[in-house]
């Protein structure tokens, strides 16, 4: 189903699909520019197809392209927008738990380029927002901020050692930042560009399997 969301700061357009066993985690699925919910749906049911999922569309407008905050240029993120979108989306992901009755506290984020982005944000500045995430593509949200206390949660990020917008160096930063908060890191490699893998997802799936 695909509702609006008309409470918190902003309605969110989104999927939310109750899985079969409620224990697992709820995958929240957070698509690249120019996407929309329905992009990484196929995905949740390759890492697991009995988890609930919550596939949400960013707020934000680039050219008529959806993304989860502005920009001001190729990998210039716009800082204090990314500030006040990652608040929105954790305002969101708490009143959808209420709604939905999903645990909270059990949510690991799925994300590719800019919804990846955005998820390694919402670890960053909400240390309890998520479980754990699978970053595909990610970028260093921010830089020069105090480290939350990440201990307990693990994250899988896939790179790619030719990618042109998402550098092999950003994400070794990230893997860094992420370990230097406790977290538990896994980092994959595709010698392939920016696009998202088959390999990489099923990488992925090993990971969420064994963690």
């Amino acid at each position: 189903m695909i509702q609006d969301f008309r409470k918190g700061i902003q309605k969110m357009k989104h999927i939310y699909q109750k899985g079969k066993d409620l224990s697992k985690p709820t995958l929240l699925l957070l698509h690249g520019t120019g996407g929309n919910e329905l992009d990484l749906m196929p995905l949740a049911g390759m890492i697991d197809e009995d988890a609930s999922v919550l596939s949400v569309r960013g707020n934000v407008l680039e050219n008529g392209m959806p993304r989860f905050f502005k920009r001001l240029a190729e990998g210039v993120f716009d800082e204090e927008d990314l500030i006040f979108r990652t608040k929105e989306l954790n305002q969101f992901l708490n009143e959808a738990a209420e709604q939905y009755e999903f645990d909270r506290d059990n949510m690991i984020a799925i994300g590719y380029s800019n919804g990846a982005n955005i998820a390694a944000s919402l670890l960053l500045h909400y240390e309890n927002s998520l479980k754990g995430a699978i970053l595909h593509h990610p970028m260093v949200p921010r830089r020069n901020m105090a480290l939350p206390d990440l201990t307990g949660k693990s994250v899988f990020i896939a790179a790619g050692t030719n990618d042109p917008i998402c550098s092999p160096q950003e994400s070794e930063e990230l893997y860094s930042l992420l370990e230097q908060a406790n977290a538990t890191v896994e980092l994959h490699w595709e010698n392939r560009g920016h696009q998202l893998t088959a390999d990489e997802v099923a990488a992925a799936a090993k990971w969420y399997q064994n963690k």
